[in-house]
């Protein structure tokens, strides 16, 4: 049970085994395809010539990560500000989780609590913070008491509403079809 994009098959294997590229490409996923956001810390890596862990992001010097980021293609359409907020996350992981980004959930006593600790990364706001609590409830077996009440209607089963509920291309198509109709009725809804 993990995670498994229309994405390399190494990009996958990184987002079973490896807890910081899952929370990298969270952080990424938003303005861009889920595909670019869940491939970048593969892309990551390559560029860096391995697999870093959060204290060296968090060290490593802002403008050059950047560069890093900025590099053909672009690990994300905005560079400069998802290359700080990476960082800013990161800093976040060596300080209070020392630098097991892992810990952030499991060390939580209950699925509030999880969602408490991922709302509070940068860019991690209620909706995305649910998104990723259901991501790990369903894809990684992270099921801390009251995970799917906390994850709110996308902890739900039998839903195509996020990534969390993505197991094959069927479901991919599902779950951009829902995504497609939320931002038709808020258009609508607009005026």
């Amino acid at each position: 049970m993990s995670l498994s994009l229309p994405i390399d098959a190494d990009a996958n294997e990184l987002l079973r085994r490896s807890p910081l590229a899952l929370v990298v490409a969270m952080v990424l996923d938003q303005q861009v395809p889920l595909e670019r956001a869940f491939s970048a810390p593969y892309d990551l890596g390559l560029r860096l010539g391995h697999q870093p862990d959060a204290r060296e992001l968090a060290e490593y010097d802002p403008d050059e990560l950047i560069e890093v980021f900025a590099q053909r293609p672009a690990l994300h359409r905005f560079p400069k500000a998802m290359a700080a907020r990476v960082q800013q996350v990161c800093r976040i992981v060596v300080d209070r989780y020392d630098n097991d980004p892992a810990r952030i959930w499991t060390d939580a006593p209950d699925g509030a609590t999880a969602l408490a600790r991922i709302s509070e990364l940068p860019g991690f706001g209620k909706q995305k913070a649910q998104i990723f609590l259901a991501l790990l409830g369903k894809r990684y077996g992270v099921q801390p008491t009251g995970w799917r009440e906390a994850a709110g209607e996308f902890g739900r089963d039998g839903v195509h509403v996020s990534v969390a509920d993505i197991v094959d291309e069927d479901s991919l198509v599902r779950v951009r079809e829902h995504k497609q109709q939320m931002k038709a009725a808020a258009k609508a809804a607009k005026g």
